[in-house]
């Protein structure tokens, strides 16, 4: 129980601080492109709750989640095929390393061209840019597998079946969601840009309509909520990853503790 409150005080504590440093610098602030944090709390509930919520909140993260999802299913599967297939590694890793070093930003124009301008072009922008942190972290973590419990495994006549899940995939697993929670860091960026590019809904088109109407309050509102978004889908995988990886978990304090 203790330890539980010492993680959530160590999760608040910063993001409090913060707010209230923001409150006291930004009181006496008479600058039209620095409002005060009161002004800008005052204003939230009605910008985004009263309207906009359904129609620009809503369909920015369905867009969020389907689109991560594509990357997480496709990264981790082709990641497991890379990692397991030496000659399919030497063969893709060419490829794999130039398509990574493009930023997906650039494509965002060249995707328009074959997607249009819709919903199913930002979902692409967004698995597009997430799907690279899965897949190299998925084909680190099965080549990290301890080459003696793979030898362990074949002198057992353990199947390939049950070698590929309970040895592959649990082995690989702590990693697999290391590059989880990168890509998901990386999908909330490329939904806000995707949003800025021939968009008619969504925060990142929001924002922007705000910031050249010179409604410098609600934009401020627009940034808080991307930030608040964040931190309630990294903590959401937090649980999936505690819950996915007890195993794991339970391991590392039992390694602490002797």
């Amino acid at each position: 129980m203790r330890s539980v409150s010492r993680r959530v005080f160590m999760a608040i504590a910063l993001p409090a601080l913060i707010f209230v440093l923001w409150w006291i610098v930004s009181a006496d602030s008479t600058s039209f492109f620095w409002p005060p944090l009161q002004t800008i709390l005052g204003v939230f509930p009605e910008t985004w709750f009263e309207g906009r919520f359904a129609v620009d909140v809503l369909p920015s993260l369905v867009r969020l989640l389907i689109g991560f999802a594509a990357a997480a299913a496709f990264g981790i599967a082709l990641g497991l095929a890379v990692g397991t297939s030496k000659a399919l590694r030497d063969y893709s890793e060419p490829v794999l390393e130039f398509m990574r070093a493009i930023p997906p930003p650039v494509l965002i124009p060249i995707i328009m061209l074959f997607a249009g301008i819709g919903d199913t072009m930002k979902i692409i922008v967004i698995a597009f840019g997430s799907f690279w942190p899965i897949l190299l972290n998925t084909v680190e973590g099965v080549r990290s597998i301890d080459e003696v419990l793979r030898d362990t495994a074949r002198t057992y006549r353990i199947g390939r079946g049950r070698r590929f899940v309970h040895l592959v995939l649990r082995g690989a697993s702590p990693q697999i969601m290391v590059g989880a929670r990168q890509g998901l860091s990386v999908a909330v960026i490329l939904m806000v840009i995707s949003e800025m590019f021939a968009a008619s809904n969504g925060i990142g088109f929001t924002i922007v309509r705000f910031q050249r109407g010179f409604a410098l309050p609600e934009m401020w509102t627009g940034i808080i909520l991307l930030g608040s978004i964040g931190v309630a889908l990294s903590i959401g995988l937090q649980v999936v990853e505690r819950r996915t990886l007890r195993w794991y978990h339970g391991l590392r304090q039992s390694e602490k503790a002797r």
